[in-house]
């Protein structure tokens, strides 16, 4: 094994070190890290919904494992904001073969015998479409939250995010997140003591 091949899960560990929200006043800061965490548990959430209220047969914790690795090409990318992103499509598509580059030297920095498994989990192009849905969804539900959260501390610079992240998750046409919305959306806007 080559001295590149084993670096892989110490690039994930600077997850934590990667910022979200860089043009926004956050009253807290959020890393990929956290948010990958919180897009997981979100995506399996949506998963269980699937299974449960909408009779499906989804594999919540495969769904789980996809939403954790989504941000991972942000290791080497950083985190371009949406409107950057999205402003003009050269943009986008040069962002998208910049992302597509970072996945693959960062699948390099793996044992050859691994990297089939981690490619899979790593090229949004691979993943089947009704777990791709859940995990745009899941990211798209943790940054409704985090302007709830944002909202709540009285930081203003979030209203027009969640508008416009409401609309997005609405146009997803995905019946869980609506389901995770109307139920359970609700309770990150309590404190503490209105949880308990």
């Amino acid at each position: 094994m080559s001295e590149k091949e084993n670096k892989f899960f110490a690039m994930l560990s600077r997850m934590k070190y990667i910022n979200r929200w860089g043009l926004m006043r956050n009253t807290i800061q959020e890393n990929i890290a956290e948010h990958s965490l919180e897009t997981g548990m979100i995506a399996h959430a949506l998963a269980v919904i699937n299974n449960v209220y909408f009779e499906g047969d989804l594999n919540p914790d495969r769904v789980a494992v996809y939403a954790m690795y989504h941000d991972v090409p942000e290791i080497i990318t950083g985190d371009l904001p949406t409107p950057v992103k999205y402003f003009a499509p050269e943009i986008k598509e040069s962002y998208d073969a910049v992302e597509a580059a970072a996945i693959r030297k960062l699948l390099y920095s793996l044992p050859e015998k691994m990297r089939d498994i981690y490619s899979e989990i790593l090229k949004e192009n691979e993943i089947e479409d009704e777990y791709r849905i859940l995990v745009k969804a899941a990211d798209k539900l943790s940054a409704l939250i985090k302007c709830v959260e944002e909202k709540k501390m009285g930081n203003q610079d979030f209203l027009e995010a969640e508008k416009a992240t409401m609309i997005a998750i609405k146009k997803l046409g995905c019946k869980e997140a609506d389901y995770f919305m109307e139920h359970f959306l609700e309770a990150y806007g309590l404190t503490l003591d209105e949880q308990a």
